[in-house]
Order: C-alpha cells, then structure tokens, then sequence
C-alpha cells in the first residue's frame, strides 16, 4: 500500500507544476505584474513583489528556465545533490545511478553541498528551474523552506544513503540506518573487550549521517557503564587528517585501546600513520571504520568496519525512478540496503 493519499498519488505521476498564472492568482495581480516581478523587481513596489515572493512560496512555484516550446518537453536529465565529490563514498553512489540511467536514456547533472542545506536550496531551485525529469537528493533534511516546495513537487523524487522512518520520505527512499551502523561497530568494539574507546570524525555539524553513527556507537557504549569521549575536526575527511587524529587521541587520551573512526578514509590513515610510528594494531591501540573501502582491506592488518552498499544504492534509486518513469509503481517505496560488519585485524 502507498504511503501517500490518492491526490498525493495523482500528483506523483506527472500533473502540471504551478504556473505563473496560479501565482498571480494567489497574490491577486495579473500575470503580466507577476513576470515583471520575477523579470525586473525594481519595476514593482515593494509591497507587491512582497505578495508575489510570499505566493510563490506557497504555490511552489518555480521559474521554467527552458523557453517557447521546450518548456513542456522532458529534458531528460536527472540531478544528483550530493554533500562531497572528494568523499569516495559518492563517487560509489553516483556510479551505481549513472550507469542505471544511461542505460534507459538519461544523463545526470550533479550537484556539490559541501554539507550545506542552504546551498543544497539554492542548487535544487536551480536545477528545478530547468525541468528535471527527475530528481535525487542526498539525505532526509532539507531547509524547511525547501522540503515545503519538494512536497509539491510533482515527478519522482528520490532520498538516498539515509533510511526513513515509515511514511518520513518525501516520495522514495534508498537507504541505511546510520545509528545502527555506529551501534554495531561499537558492540564489536565492547565484545572485543576494549574499554577506553575514543569516536573520531569529521564536519560533525555538517556531516549529520556521521552524527548519528556517533550516537549510536555513545549510546551502546553508555549502556556498558563505558565514556563515549568525541574529538571532530572541520575540515573534510583525508588520510592526513587521520593521521593527525590519531596523535590528538593519544596525546589527550593516554588510556585510549580503540579509536573508532566516522569513515575509512580517516581510519586508513591512522592505521598508516601507526605503521610509521612503530605503533602495533590493535595490540598498542585499535582502529576500526566506516565505508568499506577496499583500500582498507588492502592494509595490514586489514582494517576492521562497516561496509555499505554503496553502488546498490545508486542502483536501486535509479531503478525506483525508471519505473515510476515508465509507468509502473516502484516495488517499494522504501529500501532498507542495509550493512555488513566486516572483521579485519585492526580491531
């Protein structure tokens, strides 16, 4: 059964986005006072390009940026929002959807947050004034602002790498839950019998989905009577960063037996950096990840995390928005791809 009411359903498949007359409808002024609003602001009084501004947020209305007769046409290119193309992980994502779509007919236009919801607002009005035939979106929050106009929007939507509670998703989702990925990792941690485990991550305000794995991984180990002590730095993941991380957790943490990272990217490089310091794993101190990068398990001892399916992902949001495409109601609305713990050497 569809998580969403009929007239949410009819909306789903492709009714007309509001135009320009439904604005000037809303704001009772004629559309000619509507376009020179959008066209030319300083032409109008304030007060209405107030009105106008206020009725376009509600309408949802977004500017056709395609002219004349291509405006009703499909453009048969799908935006992809993403927070980081430095982050490997994406570049995972982004293949699984790219080599998805192209095969039915569409190309991919991306889209770099740099974990910002502000820009990742600025980047969909933009691209939405473009007539995607689709749309793909990193995450379940939104500038409040923009999830009211991705409501009203009216073609496929799909939210990846973040799994919705029943009825959350806008429209589809393909997803992980990222607490139970920081749970797991810290379970392992306390079954392996560290006890003095130290969290380290990167833009943690930025980068929720490392957040949450964070609070899973606290709330395990408080269960177990255990400190759940975090050191995060701002600038994006890197091996260096890594290795600087594991000289901070040792310098402030003298007592630290585990050090579990936000993602493999850190992980590896704390584990290359040990190998320079003369520092054995996991017998000095313990390194453990997130990702699955086969780089890790190229090291030695190959690096012990939590492995998502990150092409899958890619793949099966792609799948979700061909079918609704094509006429047929996705399988599921929501995917839960899950995640594997893969047990190396380093904890």
């Amino acid at each position: 059964m569809s998580d969403h009411p009929p007239h949410e359903r009819r909306r789903r498949k492709g009714l007309q986005s509001p135009t320009l007359s439904d604005v000037a409808k809303e704001a009772g002024v004629s559309s000619i006072t509507v376009s020179r609003a959008l066209s030319n602001p300083d032409s109008v009084r304030d007060c209405t390009r107030e009105r106008v501004e206020a009725a376009i947020e509600r309408v949802g209305y977004v500017r056709n940026m395609v002219a004349g007769s291509l405006a009703s046409a499909s453009s048969h290119f799908i935006p992809v929002i993403v927070p980081s193309l430095s982050n490997v992980v994406f570049i995972e994502v982004i293949q699984g959807l790219q080599s998805t779509f192209e095969s039915h007919g569409y190309q991919i236009l991306l889209g770099n947050t740099d974990y910002s919801m502000k820009r990742e607002e600025e980047l969909i009005r933009t691209f939405l004034g473009w007539s995607p035939t689709a749309l793909v979106t990193t995450g379940l929050r939104h500038q409040p602002s923009l999830a009211a106009l991705l409501r009203r929007y009216r073609r496929p939507l799909v939210e990846i790498m973040e799994l919705a509670a029943p009825g959350e998703a806008l429209d589809l989702n393909v997803g992980m839950s990222h607490y139970g990925a920081g749970r797991c990792m810290a379970e392992h941690l306390i079954a392996q019998g560290y006890r003095q485990v130290v969290f380290a991550g990167t833009q943690m305000d930025g980068n929720y989905r490392a957040r949450q794995r964070y609070d899973g991984h606290r709330d395990r180990l408080e269960r177990a009577d255990m400190e759940a002590p975090l050191l995060a730095w701002e600038s994006p993941s890197h091996f260096d960063v890594g290795a600087r991380a594991l000289d901070a957790v040792l310098d402030r943490y003298p007592r630290c037996d585990a050090i579990h990272f936000a993602d493999d990217v850190m992980a590896c490089g704390a584990l290359l950096h040990a190998s320079r310091e003369g520092l054995r794993v996991p017998q000095d101190i313990a390194i453990a990840g997130f990702t699955g990068l086969p780089f890790g398990q190229s090291l030695t001892p190959r690096l012990t995390t939590v492995a998502s399916p990150r092409e899958a992902i890619g793949r099966l949001a792609a799948t979700q928005i061909i079918d609704r495409l094509e006429g047929r109601e996705p399988q599921r609305r929501r995917i839960d791809v899950g995640f594997e713990l893969i047990r190396g050497e380093s904890a």
